[in-house]
């Protein structure tokens, strides 16, 4: 269905692909891994034309069409959700458009066309022949489906019929994402798929891409969800495309195995060569070995060397000790907690004891961030009280955490001003464990991406450790070799957590006592993630697995 032959590619200096082939099938579910930077973009932008290989073909069946998901989601306004997702499936979302503005001006008069306005009957037989035209395209039908998808990724009824261009980034992403899944193209092309999406629309997208059968190629820094889709994984490294049967794990025990392969070879290979070198220094001056030594040079010149196996640099960050704190860390007693008419919290009793590490589970507007931020005092109880233990001391990692930055201030800058006593070694190292190398540190925080923002944040509150940590999605944007230090590291962290995340390897590996806000209210379970899972059966309050 989708072949790369030998394909060639240089972005500027940067030589991305050399001589690098790979194919899908129909049917097949593939996972692109591969460092920040490798191409995997770039590869997309191949597949969809929209870039083009250096030398090499790209090849797609005759008639096969491709759907495209990127971060780079464009403008959009001036429609309603549901007629920006049924875009993607041509004319219907037009007549839809139109449909719902005679609609408007059957009701109320004034908000017809001006040129309309005084004839009701030519309105009422426009609507007459638009909305036939919507039936023959089975538009009533298309309508209902693009619902279907909204609502798997979390969209309430008012957001759907809601202008696209008053929604945040986040949530226009979930648009253009399921403009893709209602196409249901012959292959789809999904570029980190899993951002901005919260576990239960993550749990739902999963199921949806099990039972698409087309062809499927997928990037995404969430591991255990793409461990569930894919069959096969495409890393790109050092410029060769390598394909694997299997998933992430088979591909890491493959590519180990590989590695270590690859060193023993190479150090065979230096033992022997190192021999050879040694008997020709030891007699290339004596005439009697004259042929001996000849005859080894040529032999050395002919050898193919093996190249030692490229490491791939992984990442650590030790914690300091916090300073320890009292038994009782936070305590909500009574917190009644609403915005305008809309009640969040009613009565409310919670308590954080040294050393838990509660995750926060709950379905869009259940009131996650807002017990986040009452604990962290970033906003108050309408009624009831919010009391923090003696000598804690609390780091809080929200989104708008890195709106604080200096968009002046270089990395390095930003790290000294928090810790002008620490030092330039100290500092370097520890923006190299949150993804700064080399001249990464010099980049000024206003051109970070969302994930080195991120990631810098994080940093400047890991490393003087406070002893209660409270993270709102603290994985959003990391890539995985980040995550995975992130993960290494707080799970020697001596203090208290309290966080919310979407990423199910995140929440296994670090919490023991789950907080789930149901529709019928609050639950405490004693047990980290894997064990209300296994005692729910379910992945996130109200669902059930494969729905």
């Amino acid at each position: 269905m989708i072949r790369l032959d030998n394909i060639s590619k240089q972005n500027g200096h940067q030589i991305l692909f050399i001589d690098a082939s790979m194919g899908i099938q129909k049917g097949e579910k593939v996972g692109l891994v591969g460092p920040n930077g490798a191409g995997k973009t770039t590869l997309f932008r191949m597949i969809t034309a929209q870039d083009r290989p250096d030398d090499g073909q790209v090849s797609i069946d005759p008639g096969m069409t491709i759907g495209y998901f990127s971060q780079d989601v464009g403008e959009m306004s001036g429609q309603s959700a549901v007629a920006a997702v049924m875009d993607g499936v041509g004319p219907v979302s037009a007549l839809a458009t139109e449909m719902a503005k005679l609609e408007a001006a059957m009701v109320d008069p004034a908000m017809a066309d001006p040129d309309q306005a005084g004839d009701m009957d030519a309105i009422v037989e426009r609507y007459g022949e638009v909305q036939g035209r919507f039936e023959e395209l089975d538009g009533y039908a298309l309508d209902a489906r693009a619902r279907e998808v909204l609502a798997g990724l979390s969209f309430s009824q008012e957001r759907m019929d809601a202008d696209v261009g008053l929604l945040s980034g986040g949530w226009k992403m979930r648009v253009a994402l399921a403009r893709i899944l209602l196409m249901r193209p012959d292959g789809m092309l999904l570029d980190e798929p899993s951002n901005h999406l919260d576990l239960e629309s993550l749990i739902w997208l999963e199921a949806f891409l099990k039972s698409y059968d087309g062809a499927l190629l997928m990037t995404s820094h969430d591991r255990a969800f793409m461990n569930r889709i894919i069959g096969k994984v495409v890393e790109i490294d050092g410029g060769s495309l390598t394909t694997y049967s299997g998933d992430l794990d088979f591909y890491d025990q493959q590519r180990a195995l590989g590695e270590k392969q690859r060193q023993a070879a190479y150090e065979r290979q230096q033992a022997m060569l190192a021999k050879e070198i040694k008997f020709i220094e030891r007699f290339k001056a004596r005439a009697s070995h004259a042929a001996q030594v000849q005859s080894r040079v040529k032999k050395l010149d002919k050898i193919e060397r093996v190249e030692p196996p490229r490491r791939r640099q992984s990442i650590q960050f030790d914690f300091r000790t916090p300073p320890r704190s009292g038994e009782d860390v936070a305590s909500l007693k009574n917190v009644h907690k609403g915005y305008g008419s809309k009640p969040i919290y009613a009565g409310l009793d919670f308590q954080l004891r040294r050393k838990e590490r509660w995750c926060v589970l709950g379905a869009n507007g259940a009131g996650k961030s807002t017990l986040l931020k009452l604990v962290a005092g970033a906003t108050g109880p309408d009624q009831g009280t919010v009391t923090i233990g003696a000598s804690v001391k609390m780091g809080y990692f929200a989104q708008h955490s890195m709106d604080l930055l200096d968009g002046e201030d270089t990395v390095f800058e930003s790290l000294d001003a928090s810790f002008p006593q620490a030092g330039q070694g100290v500092l370097r190292t520890l923006a190299g464990c949150f993804g700064f190398s080399g001249d990464d540190v010099e980049k000024p925080c206003r051109v970070l991406s969302g994930g080195e923002k991120a990631r810098l944040v994080m940093a400047k509150m890991l490393f003087d450790p406070p002893n209660f940590l409270v993270l709102d999605e603290p994985t959003n944007h990391l890539d995985m070799a980040t995550k995975e230090m992130l993960v290494a590291a707080l799970a020697e962290f001596e203090g208290t957590m309290l966080f919310v995340s979407h990423d199910r390897h995140f929440l296994a590996a670090l919490s023991n006592r789950v907080l789930e806000l149901a529709p019928d209210g609050v639950h405490q379970f004693s047990g980290g993630y894997t064990e209300y899972v296994a005692r729910t059966g379910q992945e996130a309050p109200g669902l059930h697995p494969g729905g």
